[in-house]
């Protein structure tokens, strides 16, 4: 686990893949917990609204930079199951900021082969945007090229909760017989059934810990923690991030 500096680095493609070759490669899947973005407002006398706007231009940044890098699947926490006791107001500026970058991108995503996955509690958000929602992901089912998962009103308990209840009702009606429950069983029952586990999770805003994010599928994750806020992580501290990945030491318990 360690820190991010900010490095001086071209955008040029060819110039940006060399600095991160290692033994491990690019990283096939990032996850990253967006986190700063209040504190970065808060810093400059704006409403917490500007910084999530702010950080949602920063998401948008870094899938191009993905895509540069050759990353395949990109995994975001946007609102957590913990992110509801928030003041309301600032929940209905999420949510409408949400439903604003659904209406701008969608057409890039389908032009560019981009697959748009929203996973999370979803029943609890109003239903516009859960329409909204619906719609993006089946305009969007054809894209192979890139995977994004937004994590919107999520929780792994939450997540690994709803799993076992469903094991326990196919269970119930003989559709799983106990003795074949075993880790890639409730692998398949998780949201991410459809994504390969994270190689790095990145977090900004200088706090080191999972908050509830992907706690099951980031077993054997590499984790990555900044001091930067999210609105400022750019291309360069994202390339640095896969570098560091790059050359770690992955062992997975076979060697002290």
């Amino acid at each position: 686990m360690r820190q991010a500096a900010a490095p001086t680095l071209m955008s040029d493609t060819a110039a940006i893949l060399p600095f991160v070759s290692g033994p491990n490669g690019t990283p096939k899947h990032v996850a990253v917990i967006m986190d700063g973005n209040g504190r970065w407002a808060q810093a400059r006398n704006l409403p917490r609204s500007a910084g999530h706007k702010q950080g949602a231009e920063a998401l948008r940044a870094l899938m191009h930079a993905c895509r540069k890098l050759g990353v395949h699947h990109l995994t975001v926490y946007a609102f957590s199951a913990e992110n509801w006791r928030r003041p309301e107001t600032e929940i209905h500026d999420i949510f409408g900021l949400m439903k604003f970058y659904l209406r701008r991108e969608l057409a890039a995503f389908k032009e560019n082969g981009i697959r748009l996955r929203v996973i999370g509690d979803l029943s609890r958000l109003p239903a516009d945007l859960r329409a909204m929602i619906e719609e993006a992901e089946q305009e969007t089912l054809a894209g192979g090229v890139f995977d994004l998962t937004v994590c919107f009103s999520y929780g792994a308990r939450q997540e690994m909760s709803a799993a076992a209840r469903a094991m326990a009702e196919d269970v119930r009606i003989g559709r799983l017989l106990p003795e074949s429950i075993n880790v890639d069983t409730l692998s398949r029952y998780l949201y991410t059934a459809h994504l390969p586990e994270p190689d790095l999770l990145i977090r900004t805003g200088g706090e080191k810990r999972l908050s509830n994010f992907l706690l099951w599928q980031c077993a054997y994750t590499e984790l990555y923690f900044t001091e930067i806020l999210w609105p400022d992580f750019g291309e360069a501290h994202f390339v640095e991030a896969c570098r560091d990945f790059s050359h770690r030491e992955r062992r997975y318990g076979l060697t002290d």
